[in-house]
């Protein structure tokens, strides 16, 4: 299904009964590379806009909330927990700094939950032991916070198979992540995708998938909006791996 409106670079998806919540980065000046390393950074800040888009079974947009401020405007994977959106916004660069936003998907309002001295790239809420678990660039490093936020865990993840993007819960205690590797064979790029069932408690995978499938555009249908659910006893996964004119695809096996 073609989206009728601008996408830029997309990041999360949710689907919430006949709708669609998506984030997307709208990059105004890329981020330059520093060598040596610019402020303790490897790359400059760049400038953009963070997008949570709103829209409908056909495609249509319906809202669009710009999320972020100043450096910081590269919103991330983000779950729902039947209540909220929780959306985080971070520098689109390593090792800097986001913020978790709280959105409610009716009125739209954002309000900052928590501060993170690090790039936030997915967040999920762990309904059944009431905290959060958030992944940094690349996914290399798990976080944990509590309810209102305070700061539990920070471990390693040992998954090596694909860097997480779009992360979402499963009941109980668990969560599935789409993600992309960006391999070289030879001298050609290669995108590599996958879809993992994420232990909340231990942060160690269950199972990984692999996902093979490419876009017309060539890009892996993983590449970071994911939404995984079960319809009428078929497993749907929908995506939107492509930038700009996007195309929400859905695949279904039952």
């Amino acid at each position: 299904m073609p989206l009728k409106f601008e996408t830029y670079h997309p990041q999360g998806l949710v689907r919430v009964d006949d709708r669609y919540f998506m984030t997307s980065v709208e990059v105004t000046s890329a981020p330059v590379k520093c060598d040596p390393a610019c402020d303790g950074y490897d790359r400059t800040p760049g400038a953009g806009i963070g997008h949570l888009f709103e829209f409908d079974a056909k495609g249509t947009l319906l809202h669009d909330l710009h999320l972020g401020s100043g450096t910081v405007y590269h919103p991330g994977g983000f779950d729902y927990d039947g209540r909220y959106l929780w959306v985080p916004v971070a520098e689109y660069r390593p090792n800097s700094r986001a913020t978790v936003y709280r959105i409610d998907p009716v009125t739209f309002s954002a309000v900052p939950f928590l501060q993170v001295p690090d790039h936030i790239g997915g967040v999920v809420h762990d309904t059944a032991n009431n905290r959060f678990v958030g992944m940094n660039w690349g996914s290399r490093t798990f976080y944990v916070w509590g309810p209102s936020g305070q700061p539990q865990r920070k471990v390693a993840n040992p998954e090596q198979f694909v860097d997480f993007q779009d992360c979402h819960y499963l009941p109980t205690g668990k969560a599935v992540c789409g993600g992309v590797a960006s391999l070289t064979v030879g001298s050609a790029p290669v995108q590599l995708g996958g879809l993992s069932l994420l232990d909340l408690r231990t942060l160690d995978a269950v199972n990984t998938v692999p996902m093979t499938g490419l876009t017309p555009a060539g890009n892996s249908v993983t590449r970071n909006p994911v939404w995984l659910s079960t319809d009428h006893g078929a497993l749907t996964l929908q995506v939107v791996p492509d930038d700009d004119q996007s195309v929400l695809y859905t695949y279904r096996a039952g």
